[in-house]
């Protein structure tokens, strides 16, 4: 009997946190669409010396810094952060905002265990190590703002959420903001956690990919979605696969706070959602202030 032929669809993702519900669809539930799914990974470090001047300041670091295969025509679909979608769509309009993605991100501050700091407000003109132009970046300053003035506040581009870790581990920031399994892991190694958040993101989607194939996908993605709600503990293997040897054995699933791990449906991004974190964003000048909503976001939900 004849093998049905799947349409191959690629998909660029960063940490599996990120992007679980791509990672669950690709292995269990592509197929019965009619799918393959490729996730493809930057698999780059992006963290600076410290004598340079990007480090401080995000004007001089590209937008597409760290995810390229999307921009580059490499990849049709391409998920991050609602304001990091917004930002790199303004930059480089390849292909429009389509959707809500369902990762609920959750981020948080840390310091190492023998610091000083104990709550939010001692943050002020410490240094916390982000990576521009990423989730991590404009969470951290969404956080921070509500008990300092900006001027107070003092992010710096530590790289990646590996480089982020270490850095804080070595002494090299005062703080850092991370994400799951480095979150795990800060826990598992005595740091302090001072303040945290969660966050949605957005999918965008190549201006020539066909519709049928999108809609094919996001079913896929909703049974994804329910089979990590069924179990979310055994999905951790991806986030423990991704990471140094000297990191993941330190780690098992059981060390996972599970209500951590949050994934909903793909849904529309409506405009209301989108000028609220647009004018939040040109308060920062994170983002240029000639944009409209009906030039970067096309809903396919």
């Amino acid at each position: 009997m004849a093998t049905a032929t799947l349409t191959k669809l690629v998909v660029e993702s960063a940490e599996a946190v990120l992007g679980l519900h791509w990672f669950v669809t690709r292995d269990y539930t592509a197929k019965d669409e009619g799918l393959e799914i490729e996730i493809v990974t930057p698999g780059i470090k992006t963290k600076f010396d410290w004598t340079d001047p990007r480090t401080r300041d995000h004007h001089l670091v590209s937008s597409t810094n760290y995810q390229k295969a999307f921009e580059q025509g490499k990849a049709d679909i391409y998920r991050a952060c609602e304001w990091g979608q917004i930002r790199r769509t303004y930059d480089n309009p390849r292909g429009p905002i389509v959707a809500r993605r369902p990762t609920m991100v959750y981020q948080a501050i840390f310091v190492r265990p023998d610091s000083p700091v104990n709550a939010t407000v001692a943050l002020a003109g410490k240094s916390v190590g982000v990576q521009f132009h990423q989730g991590s970046h404009y969470s951290s300053l969404a956080m921070l703002e509500g008990f300092m003035p900006r001027d107070e506040i003092r992010v710096v581009h530590a790289g990646t959420v590996q480089e982020r870790y270490e850095a804080l581990m070595n002494g090299e920031v005062d703080a850092a903001t991370l994400m799951e399994p480095w979150v795990t892991l800060a826990h598992k190694n005595g740091c302090k956690d001072i303040v945290s958040t969660f966050y949605q993101g957005t999918e965008n989607a190549g201006q020539d990919l066909d519709p049928e194939v999108f809609e094919a996908a996001m079913r896929a993605v909703r049974k994804a979605v329910k089979l990590i709600a069924a179990d979310k503990k055994k999905y951790i293997h991806y986030m423990l696969e991704e990471i140094p040897e000297k990191y993941s054995k330190q780690l098992t699933p059981d060390d996972f706070y599970l209500p951590r791990l949050r994934y909903v449906d793909p849904a529309p991004y409506t405009k209301e959602e989108f000028e609220r974190v647009y004018s939040w964003m040109i308060s920062w000048d994170l983002v240029g202030a000639n944009a409209k909503y009906e030039g970067l976001v096309c809903n396919r939900i």
